[in-house]
């Protein structure tokens, strides 16, 4: 009997929307092997700053009930702080939810 893939795990169901000024994440794969040479376990590999935006919030509520757009946008590779955002995953994606104002810069 085939096992069946459990609805949300289907990538192009997944619909996303974060609030405000709020941005998900993806990161980048952590390196797994040092400019030396060595292999990586797990455990000894640092998360990177660094990732792509998968769905962007509809930006900062304004004192004048507008809202300011994001200054990035879906696709895009951003670089952000260490510590940044909370992590979860969806499916077997993990993901970071953060504050646009976490993000350093994008990489072009």
């Amino acid at each position: 009997m085939a096992k069946k893939k459990a609805p949300c795990c289907d990538s192009s169901k997944i619909k996303l929307q974060p609030l405000g000024d709020r941005v998900v994440v993806e990161r980048d794969e952590s390196e797994a092997v040092t400019a030396g040479g060595i292999v990586l376990p797990d455990t000894a590999k640092d998360k990177p700053a660094r990732g792509k935006v998968i769905s962007t919030g509809d930006g900062q509520l304004l004192d004048d009930g507008s809202r300011s757009p994001l200054q990035v946008k879906v696709g895009d590779h951003v670089l952000f702080t260490s510590y940044a955002g909370d992590t979860f995953k969806l499916c077997t994606r993990e993901l970071l939810l953060l504050s646009e104002s976490d993000i350093l810069a994008v990489i072009k």
